[in-house]
């Protein structure tokens, strides 16, 4: 049986499209309980926002690049 790392290297070696279904498989099967209407909302959601980065619509930034933009906003937001 291959191990937890062997099988991330696998799957980490899959075209960027193979990978998008592998991980929308995997985000669907840890889902329970969640209202249909709202699943199909973030699903569409989800599917425009990759459709956009693979035309070239948006451009995607590193994480640490989004989150050093965020944090100065989040600590500017008081809660009333």
């Amino acid at each position: 049986m291959r191990s937890i790392e062997q099988l991330t290297e696998e799957l980490l070696s899959l075209p960027i499209a193979s990978r998008a279904l592998l991980a929308e498989k995997l985000a669907e099967s840890l889902e329970f309980d969640i209202d249909p209407i709202i699943q199909a909302a973030w699903t569409t959601e989800a599917h425009k926002r990759r459709n956009e980065i693979q035309s070239d619509a948006v451009q995607a930034i590193p994480g640490d690049e989004a989150l050093a933009q965020v944090r100065p906003l989040v600590l500017d937001f008081e809660v009333v």
